[in-house]
């Protein structure tokens, strides 16, 4: 049967098969190390599994508002109020199926058959197929280390048309770390608003930024904003993220929610309410500690291996490695680190076309007794090459 035309460009996620494979390792008997995947290794906390669980108990099993839980958006909103000092209005928080919900109310909004979305090359890449999903094109901007892999206002300016109907920028980004300095996103934020062009700004891993401030978009109230209770608040599988919005888009944005999904998980959203209890925080910041840990260890036994980290991943949990001193295709490499020592990792392939073959993504999502131990399965990797 012939598919929707749509679907030509929605390319599989290659890691997805180094998992399988690694998958498959593992139920043979093998011990595999697993830096592909970018979820963390920690346990939702406590606090937030017992009020999922007293939701549960409590009936809490029907729909909500397709907005969300009105205490929710209140929590998400005061959370930007003490975190990062910004006021927003509950008003204009919306709770989604993830940050995946929150992207695709956005560009379902914004986008449509001909426009155009600006994003860096290097960067995840289901916002891509979510701009092809919606019928618009997908403009990916190669960007290297001169400027922190973030999309600057120069390269904005070179690859805008008429056509261009939003900006999305992540920071920190996924698959690099970086993030964008706060004068250049103010840069960036003026030239879209003076053209009426919608800024789009991913801050899933704002919370996990270890080097500098933490810079929310949220002090504007004219910028779509995307964010996630899956990697800093470690609920990955609960599926529950947020968008904020211009008060404008309310409206629109409510009917496309009511349409694509209804409503978000209600026992999720009530387990979420516990998120920013102080007990849970503080095992947030404790984790995220950890987190930092592991980076400061993972990039210099990396670089001292022939890896190139050529900027210092500000965020996230992740590594970007320039490979080319060990091979010529990122992706090769990654299958036989996979079947020789055990240790998984993404190749740059997901993530763009842009040197794609010269990186891998690495994730020090693994207590550093195991990222030791993939440290030194690769010496040996390195003796035997």
């Amino acid at each position: 049967m012939k598919t929707a035309a749509r679907m030509n460009g929605i390319a599989p996620f290659h890691v997805m098969d180094i998992l399988a494979r690694a998958q498959a390792l593992e139920a043979a008997g093998h011990d595999i190390i697993h830096l592909e995947i970018g979820e963390p290794d920690f346990a939702t906390p406590q606090p937030i599994i017992e009020a999922g669980v007293a939701a549960l108990r409590a009936g809490h099993t029907h729909y909500t508002g397709a907005l969300g839980l009105p205490q929710l958006r209140e929590a998400i909103a005061g959370f930007y109020a003490t975190r990062w000092q910004a006021e927003v209005s509950a008003s204009r928080v919306i709770v989604t199926p993830g940050a995946s919900g929150a992207l695709l109310l956005a560009l379902g909004l914004l986008v449509g058959p001909d426009d155009e979305v600006l994003m860096a090359d290097p960067g995840y890449p289901c916002n891509r197929h979510f701009a092809q999903f919606c019928d618009a094109r997908a403009v990916t901007i190669p960007v290297d280390a001169d400027s922190g892999f973030q999309l600057t206002l120069q390269h904005i300016e070179r690859h805008a048309t008429s056509r261009t109907r939003a900006v999305l920028i992540a920071s920190p980004s996924n698959p690099t770390g970086t993030t964008i300095a706060p004068e250049e996103l103010a840069r960036i934020h003026d030239w879209c608003s003076a053209r009426d062009v919608a800024l789009i700004v991913d801050e899933i891993y704002l919370a996990l930024t270890y080097d500098g401030d933490e810079h929310s978009a949220a002090h504007w109230d004219d910028v779509f904003i995307v964010n996630s209770f899956s990697k800093y608040f470690l609920m990955t599988g609960w599926r529950l993220g947020w968008l904020i919005a211009p008060a404008w888009a309310i409206d629109g944005l409510e009917r496309l929610a009511q349409n694509l999904f209804l409503a978000a998980s209600t026992p999720a959203q009530h387990a979420a309410l516990a998120a920013f209890s102080a007990a849970t925080l503080s095992e947030l910041e404790n984790r995220k500690a950890e987190l930092h840990t592991r980076r400061n260890y993972l990039v210099p036994a990396l670089r001292e291996r022939g890896f190139v980290i050529p900027v210092q991943p500000q965020g996230a949990f992740y590594l970007y490695a320039d490979c080319r001193a060990l091979t010529k295709d990122s992706f090769s490499l990654a299958q036989t680190l996979l079947e020789t020592i055990g240790v998984a990792v993404t190749p740059g392939l997901d993530f763009g076309q842009h040197r794609a073959q010269d990186f891998v993504r690495i994730a020090y999502t693994q207590p550093l007794p195991r990222l030791a131990e993939a440290i030194q399965r690769l010496d040996g990797f390195l003796r035997n090459d």
